[in-house]
């Protein structure tokens, strides 16, 4: 069973959010142990400098590294990433169970991304698509695609 562990920057605050996250969440309990943990987003000005943001992203990288566990393949979403389909994301996940790499984290940046630190670590990068999505948003996307992934394994009609 693959453990897979979310890391996000950013709380959850709309409802219909933690709606759709609970619900893939607890979809995904019978097929893989799934933890998700979030990380404070640090708080820009109105109008913040590239040092401003370049700073923000350094302390969420610092708080992302310490969390990332031990042994886990790091995939981080970022607009640079490759892009999957559904069949390839699942196979993405079968592949890396058969090669033993059962424990997974995937990386998910606030409103400013992932800083580059992140992303040079990372053994993987991905991207949910070109288009540009609220962070909060990619989660969601995300959980709904493991979700997905899992379903396409198993032969199941849920994706058409």
């Amino acid at each position: 069973m693959l453990n897979i562990k979310i890391i996000c920057v950013g709380k959850l605050k709309e409802k219909f959010y933690t709606a759709a996250a609970a619900e893939y969440m607890k979809r995904l309990s019978t097929l893989c142990r799934l933890e998700v943990e979030e990380l404070p987003e640090s708080r820009l000005s109105a109008q913040p400098s590239q040092a401003e943001v370049e700073a923000a992203l350094k302390k969420e990288g610092e708080s992302i590294a310490l969390r990332i566990p031990a042994g886990a393949l790091t995939v981080a979403l970022c607009v640079e990433g490759k892009q999957l389909s559904s069949v390839r994301f699942s196979q993405f996940l079968e592949a890396c169970a058969l090669k033993g790499r059962s424990k997974l984290c995937f990386l998910i940046g606030g409103s400013e991304g992932l800083s580059e630190e992140v992303k040079e670590k990372a053994e993987v990068r991905m991207s949910m698509s070109e288009m540009t999505f609220p962070h909060h948003l990619a989660r969601i996307m995300l959980l709904e695609q493991l979700y997905r992934a899992f379903q396409i394994r198993e032969g199941s009609r849920y994706h058409k």
